[in-house]
């Protein structure tokens, strides 16, 4: 299941959820807190370079969303 949230989840104590964003700072910081991210690419928004490589990355949220559907099945 897709949730935000999931870094609150993580400093809670409880397992950390998949966290879907479109920025590259928030993907950063979910997979640094234990969570799968997912980035929607749009133009002028790219992925930091030195970061670690979200699980899934679309260019709309219709591929990303499908991608992440296939993950979980």
């Amino acid at each position: 299941m897709l949730r935000a949230g999931g870094i609150h989840r993580g400093q809670q104590g409880l397992p950390p959820s998949e966290l879907l964003a479109a920025h590259a700072w928030d993907v950063k910081g979910a997979l640094r807190a234990g969570c799968a991210a997912a980035f929607v690419s749009r133009p002028g928004k790219v992925l930091e370079p030195l970061a670690p490589r979200p699980d899934v990355v679309g260019a709309d949220l219709e591929a990303v969303a499908a991608r992440l559907i296939a993950l979980e099945q």
